[in-house]
């Protein structure tokens, strides 16, 4: 299958340096240069849709902007963009997030694809009344999938389960088309869920042994349900026309980050529960003395952000080459970001796309997203 880029809309800030999520436990953020309003958005929903990305990824948290609200208001400013919109399960009726999908898709004309964020943070977790440990969200996600799914049904559904109980769950009409779910986890918990719903597993950047493995054990997992997932993932990059203009850019980067403000987040990220972000940790290990752990992936965004936390550094050729090297392992679907998010847009959509695009492995953005079907 062919490469789809996805770009990242930055809802906490954009800036010229790593924009730090703010940390859970005490509310302070990195310093943010762009304000995340709807005009600065809007420049960059714009510009990915110009430049030949299929859709943008809009975050979930305490101190982003709402992504489903966010993105409806950009609905009007772009054309074919679609947005991945992530949310928190546990924190939303699935019947309601059924409702919710379904009327997005009608004003959108079929633009929605939702990204599932389980949670793995008990401190932000706590903040929204939630005090499911760990494995029992995921427990709880399964079960809100199945509710969300067959709310889209044909007739009225009924549900008893541990987490949910509804009667007669369904919408106005179903969403046409359906909207693709994306799904993350790295778990023994998460992978399960993964392989029973997702039609994107969705990976954060880890060097490419260690994403083969995990995306093998989705695969056997699903394929033993009769189920065929796609694969996605998520990284930061820093392209520049030669690779010594690249690295000097990541070294502007971490040059300018506080070490004591490197130390505080990496206290606060060390307490996730998240496997997930136990594995970007222990990709640099909290040191920015051995940040390249792959050739051209570089750790340095960890050291203050939660989440993905590495980026594809070098020329043009070489992250198409990393991005290839990628998809040869299965990974179809690549959602890509870079501070500041609007001129690195234009960066990898003038460099690194049409080099793709060259090699002949690019969607282009009029193809039909392999997952938009229609409703059944």
């Amino acid at each position: 299958m062919s490469i789809v880029p996805h770009w990242f809309l930055p809802t906490s800030g954009d800036g010229r340096t790593i924009v730090a999520r703010r940390h859970a436990d005490r509310g302070e953020a990195g310093t943010t240069q762009r304000a995340a309003d709807v005009d600065y958005l809007a420049q960059i929903a714009r510009a990915a849709e110009t430049l030949g990305f299929h859709g943008v990824l809009t975050p979930t948290g305490t101190f982003c902007e709402d992504a489903w609200l966010t993105t409806a208001a950009l609905l009007r400013e772009t054309r074919t963009l679609r947005y991945l919109v992530a949310f928190r399960p546990g924190v939303l009726s699935p019947t309601l997030a059924a409702q919710m999908a379904s009327t997005y898709q009608r004003i959108s004309g079929g633009r929605l694809m939702l990204n599932i964020v389980t949670g793995g943070d008990a401190v932000e977790q706590r903040r929204f009344g939630d005090w499911a440990v760990h494995d029992e969200r995921y427990a709880r996600t399964d079960e809100f999938l199945s509710v969300l799914r067959a709310a889209w049904g044909a007739e009225p559904a009924d549900f008893a389960g541990e987490h949910y109980e509804v009667a007669g769950a369904t919408t106005l009409a179903a969403p046409d088309p359906v909207p693709p779910i994306y799904f993350g986890g790295s778990s023994d918990a998460a992978l399960p869920v993964a392989a029973r719903h997702a039609d994107v597993y969705l990976t954060w950047g880890e060097p490419p042994a260690q994403v083969a493995e995990k995306i093998g054990r989705v695969r056997e997992l699903a394929a033993a349900q009769g189920r065929t997932p796609r694969f996605g993932i998520r990284l930061h990059v820093i392209t520049r026309d030669t690779s010594a203009e690249a690295w000097a850019e990541a070294q502007r980067l971490l040059d300018a980050l506080d070490p004591a403000e490197v130390e505080k987040a990496q206290a606060t990220l060390g307490a996730s529960q998240s496997v997930g972000q136990q594995r970007m940790l222990a990709l640099h290990g909290g040191s920015p003395d051995r940040l390249e752990i792959s050739p051209n992936l570089w750790a340095g965004v960890g050291l203050v952000r939660g989440g993905a936390g590495t980026a594809l550094v070098g020329s043009h050729a070489e992250v198409a080459d990393r991005i290839e090297e990628y998809h040869a392992l299965g990974i179809d679907e690549f959602v890509l970001s870079g501070y500041p998010h609007l001129e690195e847009a234009y960066r990898v959509g003038e460099g690194v796309l049409p080099e793709l695009d060259r090699r002949g492995v690019l969607a282009r953005p009029g193809d039909a997203h392999p997952l938009l079907a229609a409703a059944p």
